[in-house]
């Protein structure tokens, strides 16, 4: 997403965890903190405002994947991580950009979501749970908001190759005893395309959204998945 905006001609300032911030281009704005944090979120836009002098865009694109596992092996510290950073992040960056955009006159909020957030999830209830309340709330927000001119929408990733799906089949892989190649093959053939997306199509459709051409996209669930036509996890042999 980054490569993207500024590609498109943005000025871009990144919230992450410290330390993640080493390998940005040159002249991307750094807030190293954890956005589930409101002391931290404060911080955040302290600093997005003073480098940029105004924030047009937010990308809520923040989360993790939580545990994989059957909900009565899920434990209570995971659950309200999983929900802390995939929804408590948002409602915070969310409060605190609104009246930033409102004072000027309009913006673009971007919830990251997941194809999760509108089909069920079998042995990651932590994750479709708070994927869901990304939509619920992204809903609320293009409802609430859109009279200030102010334009929210949701993005619905399907199983985006790279390090994090590696990660997720390796997790899953190792729950139900099935070989991570065959998981993935699993994955792979619940698509209509037969593949996993890449990050760089969930920047482009990020980067249309906040463009002049989606000027009357608002409330939207946008799906970039390949056509996903299920989601289910492996179970247990």
């Amino acid at each position: 997403m980054v490569d993207a905006f500024l590609e498109a001609g943005a000025r871009v300032h990144v919230a992450d965890l410290p330390g993640h911030g080493d390998d940005l281009p040159d002249g991307v704005g750094f807030t190293g903190g954890d956005v589930s944090r409101p002391t931290d979120v404060d911080r955040l836009f302290d600093d997005a405002s003073a480098s940029l002098g105004s924030v047009d865009v937010l990308c809520n694109n923040v989360g993790i994947a939580g545990p994989t596992g059957p909900i009565e092996e899920v434990d209570v510290d995971s659950w309200d991580e999983t929900m802390a950073v995939n929804v408590r992040s948002m409602f915070l960056c969310c409060r605190r950009v609104v009246p930033l955009m409102r004072e000027a006159g309009g913006g673009v909020i971007l919830n990251t979501s997941s194809t999760a957030g509108v089909v069920g999830f079998p042995l990651r209830s932590p994750y479709a749970a708070s994927k869901w309340a990304v939509v619920g709330l992204g809903a609320t927000l293009a409802m609430e908001l859109g009279e200030f001119g102010i334009r929210t929408n949701t993005l619905c990733p399907g199983s985006v190759g790279g390090a994090r799906m590696d990660r997720v089949i390796a997790a899953e892989s190792e729950v139900t005893g099935v070989g991570s190649g065959e998981v993935r093959g699993r994955y792979e053939d619940q698509v209509s395309m037969r593949t996993f997306v890449e990050g760089r199509d969930i920047a482009a459709m990020a980067v249309f959204l906040a463009s002049p051409a989606a000027r009357y996209v608002n409330g939207q669930v946008i799906a970039v998945d390949g056509g996903l036509e299920s989601l289910r996890t492996t179970f247990r042999t």
